[in-house]
């Protein structure tokens, strides 16, 4: 499929990101809360805005590597969030994803997380889907789980964040295992 995305859920649209979301951005990858979470330390806004660009870019380069989304509710186009699938390896996918803390537990992760790993089976042709989860992170383990991924193992000292080496639960879904 070729540039710009948008892939309608049923709580969220899944859309290119856009200059003018620094701000919705901002709020959310330079939380605390939410960015403990994540692979990297809360950002500010210059580096918020160089995430921005280096999406567009990595967008529109043929062949698309990466699918780095806007996460927004329907009917209303402010950014409460993201969610990525990068390519890693032959037919394989790492899904990411993040909130606002101010959203947290209405469903917009699960619905981003089920409508990119759909579009990345049904529509990329993707085998495998993979998500790397801080292990303390109980309500993304929770969720990865609901929506059928299968828990693989740990990596240790996967991702240094916060000032330190953190490790991550690997979890799974196979093409022929979703849905």
């Amino acid at each position: 499929m070729t540039y710009p995305i948008r892939i309608t859920g049923s709580k969220v649209v899944l859309r290119e990101f856009s200059i003018r979301d620094v701000e919705d951005v901002l709020a959310i990858i330079g939380d605390d809360k939410v960015t403990r979470w994540l692979s990297f330390d809360s950002r500010d806004r210059d580096q918020a805005i160089a995430m921005i660009e280096g999406t567009l870019e990595r967008a529109q380069q043929e062949p698309r590597t990466e699918y780095y989304l806007a996460v927004a509710k329907h009917g209303d186009d402010h950014v409460i969030g993201f969610a990525r699938i990068g390519y890693a390896g032959v037919k394989a996918g790492k899904l990411g994803y993040a909130i606002a803390a101010e959203e947290w537990g209405r469903g917009y992760a699960t619905d981003a997380a089920r409508t990119l790993t759909t579009y990345a089976f049904t529509e990329l042709g993707l085998h495998r889907i993979s998500a790397a989860i801080g292990p303390e992170n109980a309500a993304s383990i929770a969720m990865v789980e609901q929506l059928g991924f299968t828990r693989e193992g740990v990596l240790r000292d996967h991702v240094y964040t916060n000032g330190a080496w953190r490790d991550s639960v690997l979890y799974s879904v196979l093409s022929h295992e979703w849905g």
